[in-house]
């Protein structure tokens, strides 16, 4: 018995050995199993997060391109910027995170996760910006709760400085963070969220130099995301600056001059092209675009019947009024109608048909001929006038001299204005052009839409005895070390074919309405520099009730061109006010201010203070009206 339970009792031991054994067995087999697994079908994705767990790349944002007067003195630079980011991969908890994060710095959790989601798949290791522009207080409290708020980061980039407040901002333009429609775009491939773009103006047309080109850290950190060790570094390389042709002086004078009011100014070189001053009122501060602008701030601006965001200089369509007389005056001797003797008696009003069409003088200015009837902006002349041209002659000239086509100045939205012709209403309206709506076109008025850089571009060719240069805003891009990398010559956009002759009758008319008595134009008068201009009313609607009842959206346009000196000439200038009723008025006071300030920095006329204070003229009462 106790041999058989021996013999049972070894083969139940080795039934339990073999158990065992073969339980170790698959037990080892299931390791090996696995690290083979792990080492040779996972080894791509294992590696890849141990990268991702002890690498992080810290972007280095590249200082954008300084903006320069013609004076090399500075408009617009750089200043540093704090930016919260997040490394995804590095994040524990992501509710937990957002919930914070928007309570400290006062975002829509949404909106966060939204820019979290877009930015988290464009680039490995890339931290995605959350927020810009934090305040000191908000970078101690992230630096001090780095550890509890894991996977964020702190960066520092540059942006926009403005050591002349909003100085030429619809010029300058503005920058904002990238938008994600932006970021599809081919052209802007190297760009991540958070970064800064030109939304507007030069910042905008000028982007590609201006930018320049990030860099970067590659750096190793420990579990805790603290920082051991640089693993490879790119330095950014700074964008390229760019030299005006404003001068910042003139420029500064020319927005004082402008005031408060819906207004636009351009003063152009005539010899050159270059802009020496644009200004469009009211500004707008650009600093407040590189960070989240309030429903408080975009009202103020959106609700603001003069329209501050929009760049007036050349996206403004005004008609221009009797500056327009201009073209029609040279149409009428180009095509031998008049000569500077032909006379038209003023009464007041011209009558076609059964239309009758009034002059902004209602009791007439009797007998008058070219010259005259420039100065004192006599409608019946050029009432008389144009029905013998007809529209579509006046608009061939109007054309010769750049109107109804953008100039091409390079900046973004340049509008083209309108030239009507008879081909033109019929293609519209099927319907065909009647001799009574040429009349108001004569004078300005009517279908006729100009930019006030067109009409400074028209005065231009009228100085110039008909070469128009093309507008252009930089003078040079500089390089990163400061040497001229290209320049911006002179551009003769157009070559019109008239007679000296023709050039000489309307440029004379045009000095008696700043000059001679009764000129419309008194208020531009300098003493030490004779100018030469001519006022403009645009009518904004038809009304019959009496101007000083009239709502400041009805109120007319005033305008006002000219160029200076009258014997050589160097500049033209254009100024638009909006409502502003008269153009003898608003808009020459404005541009006989902006015009002693430019001969002011040439040494001409004396500066304030000095026995020449008072060189502009008080303006003729009779010459309000236009």
């Amino acid at each position: 018995m106790k041999g058989q339970r021996y013999i049972q009792g070894g083969q139940d031991l080795n039934k339990r050995l073999y158990f065992i054994s073969l339980g170790a067995a698959a037990f080892f087999l299931i390791i090996l199993s696995r690290l083979w697994f792990l080492q040779f079908i996972e080894v791509g994705r294992l590696r890849e997060m141990s990268e991702n767990n002890r690498l992080r790349f810290i972007p280095v944002a590249a200082s954008r391109g300084a903006l320069l007067d013609r004076n090399n003195k500075i408009i617009v630079n750089n200043t540093p910027s704090f930016s919260l980011a997040v490394v995804p991969n590095e994040v524990k908890d992501k509710e937990y995170l957002l919930g914070n994060l928007s309570k400290i710095l006062g975002i829509d959790r949404n909106e966060l996760l939204a820019r979290w989601e877009r930015g988290k798949g464009r680039a490995k290791y890339f931290p995605v910006v959350l927020a810009s522009g934090l305040t000191r207080d908000q970078v101690e409290y992230f630096e001090e709760n780095a550890l509890r708020l894991s996977g964020i980061e702190i960066e520092v980039k540059p942006v926009r400085e403005y050591p002349e407040g909003m100085l030429a901002s619809h010029l300058l333009g503005y920058i904002a963070e990238v938008s994600e429609k932006e970021l599809e775009m081919p052209d802007n491939a190297d760009f991540n969220s958070g970064d800064y773009i030109g939304k507007s103006g030069i910042e905008r047309s000028y982007e590609k130099y201006l930018h320049g080109e990030d860099g970067g850290r590659q750096i190793e950190v420990d579990a805790r995301g603290r920082f051991l060790r640089i693993m490879n570094e790119t330095l950014p390389v700074p964008g390229q600056s760019l030299v005006l042709t404003i001068d910042r002086e003139l420029q500064k004078v020319t927005e004082k001059a402008l005031g408060d009011k819906a207004a636009a100014a351009v003063v152009m070189d005539v010899n050159t092209g270059e802009i020496l001053s644009f200004a469009s009122s009211p500004g707008f501060d650009p600093t407040l675009f590189t960070r989240r602008l309030s429903s408080e701030q975009w009202g103020t601006y959106l609700d603001d019947i003069r329209h501050p965001l929009e760049n007036k200089v050349v996206r403004g369509q005004y008609p221009p009024g009797s500056t327009f007389k201009i073209i029609t005056a040279l149409a009428g001797l180009s095509e031998g109608l008049i000569d500077e003797n032909t006379a038209v008696n003023c009464t007041g009003e011209y009558k076609l048909g059964n239309g009758t069409f009034r002059c902004w003088n209602k009791k007439g200015h009797g007998r008058v001929n070219l010259r005259t009837a420039l100065r004192e902006s006599c409608d019946v002349y050029f009432y008389a006038l144009g029905e013998k041209l007809g529209v579509d002659r006046i608009a061939l000239y109007a054309r010769k001299f750049g109107l109804g086509d953008p100039t091409g100045i390079g900046m973004d939205g340049e509008k083209s204005g309108l030239v009507p012709t008879s081909a033109w209403k019929e293609k519209k309206t099927g319907i065909k052009w009647y001799r009574g709506e040429t009349l108001p076109v004569s004078i300005g008025q009517g279908s006729l839409l100009t930019t006030p850089l067109q009409l400074a571009a028209m005065t231009s060719g009228l100085a110039t005895n008909g070469t128009i240069y093309k507008p252009h805003i930089v003078k040079r891009i500089l390089d990163r070390e400061g040497k001229s990398a290209k320049e911006f010559p002179p551009e003769i956009m157009k070559s019109i074919d008239l007679k000296p002759e023709h050039f000489r009758l309307v440029r004379e008319g045009l000095w008696a309405v700043v000059n001679e008595p009764r000129g419309t134009g008194a208020a531009a008068r300098l003493y030490e520099v004779k100018v030469a201009g001519k006022t403009g009313t645009s009518q904004v609607v038809k009304m019959k009730e009496s101007k000083k009842a009239l709502a400041y959206k009805h109120r007319d346009h005033a305008l006002f061109v000219a160029f200076a000196p009258f014997d050589k000439p160097e500049i033209a200038v254009a100024v638009v006010v909006e409502h502003g009723e008269h153009g003898g008025g608003a808009a020459a006071v404005a541009a006989g201010q902006i015009l002693r300030k430019y001969f002011e920095l040439k040494g001409i006329i004396k500066k304030p203070g000095s026995d020449a204070d008072d060189t502009t003229g008080d303006g003729d009462p009779e010459g309000d009206e236009e």
